[in-house]
């Protein structure tokens, strides 16, 4: 009998491409073009090495601390990790237990399928209706808890918080997690409601509007049980998630609200701006909510695109997947990194009409 036999073999996600020449334009991760607020790079100046003998707190008590001033929550609703994708795999360990179906979207983020078939969770996935939204009714039927993003990951639909309620009353049986790394693009969160719901997780992200994914930082919100729960896998598994240098950083990222929104905003503009500019070179899109949008041409397919902006130098996301494969997601950049993106699509294009 081969040890084979007893491995657990599950297709792993597929991270965008991190390719080692730094003399590109990286649009295919959803990175932050920005760095972080001044006083994460004080905070690493100031950190002795003798520090790092010691062994992190492990509850991250500063950071924790941080958070529940910044969101109004109480320091007991809180649950940090090693990025949303810790905390995410976590809660799907933690609260997907059923044997009924957990439920979310067929187009998504494509680390919920893996997670499910990691840990032998059942799962269903639900078709976004054609515009790629949420259809709410695939929502109401008996499940073994939910997950979606929102804003949804990759297409960038926000739906609004008035429906999320709808699906999360309808469900107080099972556990609603909104991933919500995307959220501070332009969406409405939907974490005051854990303060109605025990059986609502709200996880979000430093890695996106933070510009911290190097640090990989990430956390949820929910009720005091909820996250007494969470927390009880968590040190049954690994006691000292987080590091040092990631818990005092954090802290520094979340008190500088101002360079916070300062960044958000500016990555918003030039999404705006982006949006135009390829909507006149006969680009459609979703109407994202997020830092990346998600497009399709007229009439050049999306794998061509792919290929001939990455012969030359810009790196964006491609899926070669039903529904989605004559769409690029476009992470968006600086104002510099954009406008060469579409002078290259411009000058592109021009040459396919000849």
């Amino acid at each position: 009998m081969s040890w084979e036999n007893n491995v657990r073999k599950v297709e792993p996600y597929v991270a965008g491409e991190q390719p080692k020449n730094h003399d590109i334009i990286k649009l295919n991760t959803n990175e932050c073009p920005y760095q972080p607020a001044p006083g994460v790079a004080r905070k690493a100046r100031e950190m002795q090495c003798d520090d790092l003998r010691l062994y992190p707190d492990m509850n991250a008590e500063k950071l924790v601390n941080a958070l529940s001033d910044y969101y109004h929550v109480k320091p007991s609703q809180l649950f940090v990790g090693v990025g949303s994708d810790d905390v995410l795999a976590m809660a799907f360990m933690t609260f997907f237990n059923s044997d009924k179906p957990v439920l979310f979207p067929d187009i998504t983020y494509s680390f919920y399928d893996v997670w499910a078939e990691l840990y032998r969770i059942p799962y269903k996935r639900c078709p976004l209706n054609e515009d790629f939204r949420i259809r709410k009714e695939d929502y109401l039927s008996p499940n073994g808890g939910i997950i979606f993003p929102n804003p949804n990951a990759p297409t960038g639909v926000l739906e609004s918080a008035d429906m999320i309620e709808e699906i999360i009353k309808a469900n107080r049986d099972v556990v609603v997690i909104i991933d919500e790394a995307y959220i501070d693009f332009g969406g409405e969160s939907v974490m005051p409601l854990i303060e109605k719901y025990d059986n609502l997780l709200v996880v979000q992200t430093f890695s996106k509007s933070r510009a911290m994914a190097g640090m990989r930082i990430g956390f949820a919100a929910g009720s005091e049980k909820l996250i007494g729960y969470l927390k009880d896998a968590k040190f049954s598994f690994n006691s000292y998630t987080l590091n040092m240098p990631a818990i005092e950083m954090g802290v520094e990222a979340v008190k500088d609200d101002g360079y916070f929104k300062e960044i958000v905003n500016k990555i918003i503009k030039t999404r705006e701006k982006t949006k135009k500019e390829l909507k006149e070179l006969g680009f459609t899109f979703t109407d994202s909510k997020s830092n990346f949008l998600f497009a399709s041409h007229e009439s050049v397919p999306a794998s061509e695109l792919f290929q001939a902006l990455k012969d030359n130098g810009i790196y964006v996301r491609y899926w070669n997947k039903p529904r989605i494969n004559n769409r690029l997601r476009i992470t968006i950049g600086t104002d510099e990194q954009m406008e060469k993106l579409i002078l290259f699509l411009k000058e592109y294009l021009k040459k396919q009409e000849k």
